[in-house]
């Protein structure tokens, strides 16, 4: 019965995604109605290359149909395209280009599902090149998410467990910390991030800090909610065997609460994986994060996409491994 469900499961959520893949490519398709844009010889972009036109300039100019001589013009003025957004464009500046009605529709620019598998298997197969500070494989920026999340996750797990313990075992001490934990709580990680910034003056170090203050919620107040569950009449029975604090908490509470506290590290995981790809955004450099967003400003949506898809796959493998830690916590009384 259980395999039988499994298995019609499996069809439904095969179904699910032909039909996604389906309706995507439907959407993006665009009939060969002959080149779209202009396209450029080597030589001619290594010419532009060379009169330090930025590769993405000349991808987008050249996309909406400007040629050569006119990319030439554009490359002798040594504007940058903000500059020459904000005198009006390059008609302004008495530069011939084409109808911006001759442009590729929305719809042609986005990538179809063969693009995005083409750049995936790209990916895939070779996840950890250096070809410079911004031109890494995905498996290596990847790695640098994981780093920050792990050392602000831990340091987060090595002030909240202790400290859920004592306001579980403490109605004192939960008087006293709650209205804090209350006010805190709410407030959005992201929104640390500018004091991080001013206070500690390293981006590593403040994406880390706002790892750390996004996890220490979930994980405290689960851990104290699970402590103070624990029922009385199992800490009677430590007491009557006369067992210190310690190895009543250890042998008694702890194993009792584990499923609660997993369950916060559990969401704290997936909050600290969720919050790295925008504090990455934010302070640059390296990491899964600042990928998607350098990926957007060179207009590349088809590597763009490839991380995002990398993003979900790996938060759904750690969400995984807590949730065979929590399988494995787990007991019936």
């Amino acid at each position: 019965m259980v395999r039988n469900f499994d298995l019609r499961s499996s069809l439904l959520s095969l179904c699910i995604l032909v039909a996604g893949l389906f309706i995507w490519h439907a959407a993006t398709y665009v009939p060969d109605t002959g080149p779209i844009g202009v396209v450029l010889t080597d030589d001619q972009r290594d010419a532009l290359l060379a009169k330090n036109m930025p590769a993405e300039d000349i991808e987008l100019y050249s996309s909406q149909g400007v040629e050569f001589p006119q990319l030439e013009q554009i490359a002798g003025l040594g504007l940058s395209r903000e500059t020459i957004e904000m005198a009006g464009g390059i008609r302004a500046l008495g530069i011939s280009v084409p109808d911006e009605n001759s442009a590729p529709a929305p719809g042609s620019l986005f990538p179809s599902p063969a693009q995005i598998g083409v750049e995936l298997w790209a990916t895939i197969t070779d996840p950890f090149y250096v070809a410079g500070t911004n031109d890494m494989g995905y498996g290596i920026q990847i790695g640098y998410s994981l780093l920050r999340v792990v050392i602000g996750y831990a340091l987060a797990a090595a002030v909240a467990i202790p400290l859920g313990f004592l306001i579980g075992m403490s109605p004192l001490a939960y008087k006293a910390l709650d209205p804090y934990i209350q006010v805190l709580k709410p407030i959005s990680p992201l929104a640390w991030m500018p004091i991080a910034l001013f206070t500690i003056g390293d981006s590593e170090l403040s994406s880390i800090f706002v790892i750390f203050i996004c996890s220490v919620w979930p994980m405290l107040t689960n851990t104290a909610f699970g402590v103070a569950s624990v029922r009385s009449d199992w800490i009677n029975v430590a007491r009557t065997h006369e067992l210190g604090a310690f190895k009543t908490a250890m042998t008694v509470i702890l194993p009792a609460a584990a499923p609660t506290i997993i369950t916060g590290m559990r969401i704290s995981i997936g909050i600290a994986w969720l919050v790295i790809v925008a504090a990455e955004m934010l302070v640059g450099g390296t990491g899964i994060g600042y990928v998607v967003w350098n990926e957007w400003n060179g207009l590349r949506l088809d590597r763009m996409i490839v991380a995002i898809l990398l993003i979900g796959v790996m938060g759904m493998l750690l969400d995984g491994l807590f949730a065979r830690l929590q399988r494995a916590v787990a007991y019936t009384e």
